[in-house]
């Protein structure tokens, strides 16, 4: 097991390092000026060079990129804002945990609602509770979390009251967020769940549970449902993916001020280092919870470790 941890944390390193490069890239080759927004619309082409010389926006493309990945990978230091001038890292600090807050308890709530949903769905298979649940989870799936925010927000927080509509503070002020981040990863739970505990049920073993004697809650719970959470394991993944890259949309809706809210900001003024900074400490979180991820699909299904048991033994 050790080895297959270990062979998952190198591939983490390729994978950072690509999407530094990427952003890096796009960023660079993005339409416009950083000097000429930084200085504003009255600001002279002299005085446009000069501070592109001393931001080093006048070497080539390749100095810039390998400059960027040394103070990234070497020094972990991700530069300085272009408005603020301040370290971005020490701008990120305090966002940090109100975006993982929000990815969190949507992941939590999309698992908590999604599995049970989908296991009721499939044990009900072509009834009425399962026609309605699918419909469901496809309408989730299918709608904006931005326009699902906007509903939850005039339908609880302005015409009921019970909420607050944006900002932060206690545990009430996201609420509404996590539930609109959640609707379409819960509802690609739900789909997930459904199909895998179909395909369970239908095995002998689970036959051969029921000819035993064994209850439904039994053979549902005990036998059928952790053979099928192994695919669903695997959708965890894309299903954080997901509500990782929703918060950036969520946190605008409700004016959250956290790492999404700090990624659009800076699009809007070109503040590239910022831009870069963000999208690679997202890329490393994804990173990490894939990592999870494996070691839990790891530890579920006994395949892997007879495999690297094996290969140690010879």
């Amino acid at each position: 097991m050790g080895k297959f941890i270990f062979k998952r944390i190198l591939w983490m390193i390729p994978v950072i390092l690509g999407v530094t490069v990427l952003i890096f890239t796009i960023m660079h080759f993005t339409p416009g000026n950083p000097a000429a927004t930084i200085l504003g619309a009255g600001a002279t082409e002299e005085e446009i060079l000069t501070l592109e010389k001393e931001m080093g926006l006048d070497e080539p493309f390749l100095i810039q990129l390998i400059h960027y990945c040394k103070d990234v990978f070497l020094r972990l230091d991700f530069g300085e804002s272009y408005i603020t001038h301040l370290p971005i890292m020490e701008e990120l600090l305090p966002r940090i945990p109100r975006t993982v807050v929000i990815a969190a308890f949507s992941i939590l709530l999309a698992l908590f609602i999604g599995i049970p949903l989908g296991v009721a769905s499939a044990t009900h298979q072509n009834s009425v509770w399962d026609q309605i649940s699918m419909l469901i989870s496809l309408v989730a799936v299918s709608m904006p979390g931005f326009w699902f925010g906007l509903v939850l927000v005039i339908c609880f927080a302005v015409k009921l009251g019970w909420l607050p509509s944006s900002g932060i503070g206690g545990f009430q002020y996201y609420i509404l967020p996590c539930i609109a981040n959640c609707a379409g990863g819960l509802a690609q739970v739900a789909r997930q769940t459904r199909s895998s505990m179909l395909e369970v049920i239908r095995s002998d073993y689970i036959t051969t549970a029921r000819a035993k004697g064994l209850s439904q809650f039994e053979v549902t719970y005990k036998h059928a449902l952790p053979n099928a959470l192994i695919p669903v394991v695997t959708c965890i993944g894309n299903v954080f993916a997901r509500q990782l890259g929703g918060t950036v949309v969520i946190e605008r809706v409700f004016a959250i001020p956290g790492v999404g809210t700090y990624i659009i900001d800076a699009v809007n003024a070109r503040n590239y280092p910022v831009v870069q900074g963000s999208v690679i400490l997202l890329s490393v979180a994804f990173a990490f919870v894939m990592l999870l991820v494996d070691l839990i699909y790891a530890f579920i299904d006994p395949r892997i470790k007879a495999q690297y048991q094996g290969k140690r033994k010879g």
